[in-house]
């Protein structure tokens, strides 16, 4: 494995015999280096291939910014992060979090208040998450020195979602937690109720409701046409196929967004096994 673009004393962009383009990372890896030389393995903390052509000048802009001691950080708190909620979080994040915690930390140095508007939505839709970003500002203040708000927490919160998906994009992550908000608030106002937040039946809700918004925003959905099963949910529980009506009015009316006889069926399963079971 050679050098092919060194980026700083501990980032570079290297090749294998294969032509393979991978960004390896690791303290003091490519210090006095230059392209063409061998890279000592043993060095090595953490290596990714490359995503895309022009990776590696975006990587390079960034780096330019980020203290490696940032992005050590963000290694650590992925490593913590893959262990707890046993999965294996996007390369990408290494990228997005280091760049992201590097401005959140300046900004709080400097008396700038951090807020996010989907707190709440973030602390009921992501609840694993959550937890895990907030053992991710115990780590931050242990290395920086720096006390993090909560609010904070909850924007790590939909960067990790983001990763556990598949790097997907914020804004499409953010679009999905307003998509799962407004839906159950929806149900809940329709039927008169408070969900139990802790229960089986709420968390399927809202995985399906996840899965469900995660496939809209990406034009996925399918219809098999199974209008039987539709006709037979849709006379059986009158009133989950009322709530769903909205539903499909609201998606109709925000994302232009017609939903499938397939989908309607499942809506009107779901929304009448949760309402049902809530109300006992």
């Amino acid at each position: 494995m050679d050098f092919k673009k060194i980026f700083n004393n501990n980032v570079a962009l290297t090749e294998d015999s294969n032509q393979t383009e991978m960004v390896v990372m690791g303290r003091g890896l490519s210090f006095q280096k230059k392209v063409g030389d061998q890279v000592e393995l043993e060095k090595i903390e953490k290596t990714f291939i490359t995503p895309s052509k022009g990776f590696a000048d975006k990587l390079s802009d960034l780096l330019d910014e980020i203290p490696y001691e940032m992005m050590e950080l963000s290694k650590e708190i992925i490593e913590m992060v893959n262990e707890d909620l046993h999965t294996e979080l996007n390369d990408s994040l290494y990228l997005t979090l280091s760049d992201h915690l590097h401005f959140a930390v300046t900004r709080t140095k400097n008396g700038i208040p951090i807020r996010n508007a989907l707190m709440w939505e973030v602390q009921k839709f992501y609840k694993a998450e959550y937890q895990a970003s907030l053992k991710a500002l115990n780590m931050i203040k242990t290395k920086t020195g720096v006390s993090m708000p909560e609010d904070e927490a909850a924007s790590i919160a939909l960067h990790l979602f983001n990763a556990r998906q598949d790097g997907s994009g914020m804004e499409e992550t953010m679009a999905m937690t307003n998509i799962v908000n407004d839906v159950t608030s929806i149900v809940k106002y329709h039927y008169g109720f408070d969900f139990n937040e802790d229960s089986m039946n709420y968390s399927r809700f809202i995985t399906h409701l996840r899965y469900f918004a995660y496939r809209m925003l990406r034009g996925e959905l399918n219809d098999d046409n199974n209008d039987g099963l539709f006709q037979q949910v849709q006379l059986q529980y009158p009133q989950a196929y009322e709530c769903t009506k909205k539903v499909q009015a609201y998606l109709k009316k925000q994302y232009k967004m017609e939903m499938t006889t397939d989908e309607s069926a499942y809506f009107i399963i779901h929304i009448q096994r949760v309402s049902n079971r809530e109300k006992k």
